[in-house]
């Protein structure tokens, strides 16, 4: 097989694995995905292909300070919310973002065109809240 098909061949295959969760998964975790049908493929690939498919506009990429990045296959407008502790992201809908970019493009003060967003929320998930309020458990001396 030639390089470039098997590049499009490895694109393919990372590109189904992103749109087959909708975790926001990790390159590490893609990696692990894309092995059990690509057993060749190494991490070095799977990092190169999404930031290929994230230049180009395929893929959404979330950037975190100190964290992970992650990718999302769903380009619909959407914000995300992310968990502090386990750094799991959820999607949500903001209905009224239409109307703060037409706002924000109607200040003539500025002439601004809005060509994207980025908003995300943080805090606890339920299942990180309810974790921590769990009765830990005494220490055992022995």
């Amino acid at each position: 097989m030639r390089a470039s098909s098997r590049n499009t061949v490895q694109k393919k295959v990372i590109l189904e694995a992103i749109r087959s969760v909708k975790s926001h998964p990790t390159a590490d975790e893609l990696f692990s995905m894309v092995r059990r049908s690509l057993p060749n493929i190494s991490l070095a690939t799977v990092y190169r292909n999404l930031e290929q498919m994230s230049e180009a506009g395929i893929i959404k990429k979330i950037e975190v300070a100190g964290k992970q990045k992650r990718f999302d296959a769903d380009l619909s407008d959407h914000c995300h919310f992310r968990c502090r502790d386990c750094g799991a992201v959820h999607d949500f809908e903001i209905p009224s973002i239409s109307t703060i970019i037409d706002r924000l493009e109607g200040v003539a003060d500025h002439d601004l065109s809005v060509e994207g967003y980025n908003i995300e929320f943080f805090g606890r998930c339920s299942k990180c809240r309810n974790n921590s309020q769990l009765p830990k458990q005494a220490e055992r001396r022995d």
